[in-house]
């Protein structure tokens, strides 16, 4: 079974519903998906530095997808009524490999060094 990066007895973030497991799961997945699956199976062996950051990026990513699930769940990227428009995809997050995830995060998480497409093995 998969184990998510937080616990939910380690978890202290806003979600308070039945989905806090579902949801920490899915944002472990996510993060799994931004490092190139570079630590599935492997956290264990991460330093104590990359392990911090994972885990702080997968409890506030839970929390950022539970509170902006309606637009996360649209399939709407743009739209234009009369001269108005709106467009999803703004400055405060981005799309990367079929992920949303607000910069601050995506940048967190890249400290850990395994964000980089072309790292090789380790």
């Amino acid at each position: 079974m998969y184990e998510p990066y937080v616990s939910a007895t380690e978890y202290r973030g806003e979600i308070k519903d039945g989905s806090l497991e579902r949801r920490l799961i899915q944002a472990s997945r996510h993060i799994d998906s931004l490092t190139f699956n570079r630590i599935v199976g492997r956290f264990d062996k991460l330093t104590d530095f990359q392990k911090e950051i994972i885990k702080d990026v997968c409890s506030n990513l839970a929390d950022w997808e539970y509170e902006n699930e309606d637009m996360l769940s649209s399939v709407l990227k743009s739209y234009s009524i009369n001269g108005v428009s709106a467009e999803y995809g703004g400055l405060n997050f981005e799309f990367v490999n079929g992920v949303a995830i607000p910069n601050e995060l995506y940048n967190l998480l890249k400290q850990t060094g395994l964000c980089c497409q072309s790292m090789g093995v380790w």
